[in-house]
């Protein structure tokens, strides 16, 4: 990447062409407004597929936090991984170990942390980060 300074000169900047992690509490937090206002029904926001509820409710990792839409229960989250060679449902993730093996490949992958609500069907997506591609590892807060 080049730009011009005041004085003219070219100056050249290095690009990270790494991605980073996106959170999406903030459309959590619309969706959540928007179901207290009567805005979007019960129905529509609990809709978790039949496979992210079985993951959950036998893997997933307990969070202090309740369920926003019906506040019987604590959520859990889970992570899956999708890209090559894997299968196109994805790959489920338990331990953190796991996801830095895949940030260490030079393939690309996507990796979810998703929030679920085993008792209501509630879930939303938390964050999104890319892992590999890059052959060094960070760590992550997508298993957590």
């Amino acid at each position: 990447m080049t730009r011009k300074s005041q004085n003219t000169t070219p100056v050249t900047a290095d690009v990270d062409d790494s991605v980073g992690e996106i959170d999406h509490r903030l459309t959590r937090r619309a969706l959540i407004n928007n179901f207290r206002r009567g805005e979007v029904s019960r129905d529509t926001l609990c809709d978790a597929h039949p496979e992210l509820l079985r993951v959950a409710r036998n893997f997933g990792r307990s969070t202090r936090v309740k369920c926003p839409i019906c506040v019987n229960d604590q959520l859990v989250t889970v992570s899956y991984v999708f890209g090559p060679r894997l299968p196109s449902h994805g790959r489920f993730i338990a331990t953190r170990a796991e996801v830095e093996q895949f940030d260490l490949r030079p393939e690309r992958f996507t990796a979810y942390l998703i929030e679920v609500c085993r008792t209501c069907s509630w879930h939303h997506l938390l964050k999104t980060r890319v892992l590999g591609g890059h052959g060094k590892s960070d760590k992550s807060a997508i298993a957590q």
